[in-house]
């Protein structure tokens, strides 16, 4: 057993402190700075992954009140928090993974190597990474998973928000481009109007050939695709109307 004067001293955590509880035990341990570390976009089956690297200031809590993971809050409170984080963040990093990176490497080490890429594009190395939910290796520095990382831990609900964003604007700007699609309203996610799109027009580059439905709508002859239009008042409506787009929103 070790004298008592080589122990080091205990870390005492602090309830009140909330979801910066574990951001401040690492600072006053001496182990920050602390990034956290998300993904948005992991389940879709259309568009980019994007993944944020964020170091928030240690004492920035009551300014970014109410900070939690990002699909808990509404569009207009995303938006509000990715303009605070982005000007008050002492470090930030985000990295656009494009569908063809993830058919050719799958989704899940696409979204690793992705992690990996934020943390070593932050200007300042942090001392501690801290992840959503699972164990990630390869940071050149320690890592601790969080469950439920960002609704617990501020700086991975930053991150969250970093990615969020960043994605759904990338989605809305590609929806300009293929609005037959609807990417956006469902962010290229599996909802019933983009499985009717895909049903109607087959995938385009933007899709992710590695998905199984994407794989199969890519298979479904043009001709079969167009007897799946929406036949209204005697001539062919592309299956992704005003009409289906009504109350889909993530």
């Amino acid at each position: 057993m070790l004298p008592p004067e080589w122990r080091p001293a205990r870390a005492v955590v602090r309830r009140s402190a909330g979801s910066w509880t574990l951001q401040s035990t690492l600072d006053r341990h001496g182990l920050g700075p602390v990034a956290g570390v998300d993904e948005a976009g992991r389940g879709a089956c259309a568009g980019p992954l994007v993944v944020a690297a964020c170091v928030l200031r240690p004492g920035d809590s009551k300014r970014l009140e109410g900070l939690t993971d990002s699909k808990l809050l509404t569009a207009t409170a995303r938006e509000e928090y990715f303009r605070l984080i982005t000007r008050r963040a002492v470090d930030l990093s985000i990295v656009v993974i494009p569908p063809t990176e993830i058919d050719r490497r799958g989704v899940h080490v696409a979204n690793i190597e992705g992690m990996r890429r934020a943390v070593a594009g932050l200007t300042t190395p942090p001392g501690y990474v801290l992840t959503d939910g699972f164990a990630v290796r390869g940071f050149g520095r320690p890592a601790l998973a969080v469950p439920k990382g960002d609704q617990v831990a501020a700086c991975v609900a930053a991150a969250s928000v970093l990615a969020k964003v960043t994605r759904d604007r990338l989605m809305v700007e590609l929806d300009a481009r293929r609005p037959e699609y609807g990417f956006a309203l469902h962010k290229g996610y599996c909802t019933p109007v983009h499985d009717a799109a895909l049903a109607a027009y087959g995938p385009c580059p933007e899709h992710r050939f590695s998905f199984v439905n994407v794989s199969a709508a890519a298979t479904v002859p043009a001709a079969v695709r167009a007897a799946t239009a929406l036949v209204h008042n005697g001539t062919l409506t592309p299956a992704v109307g005003p009409e289906a787009r009504e109350g889909v929103q993530l």
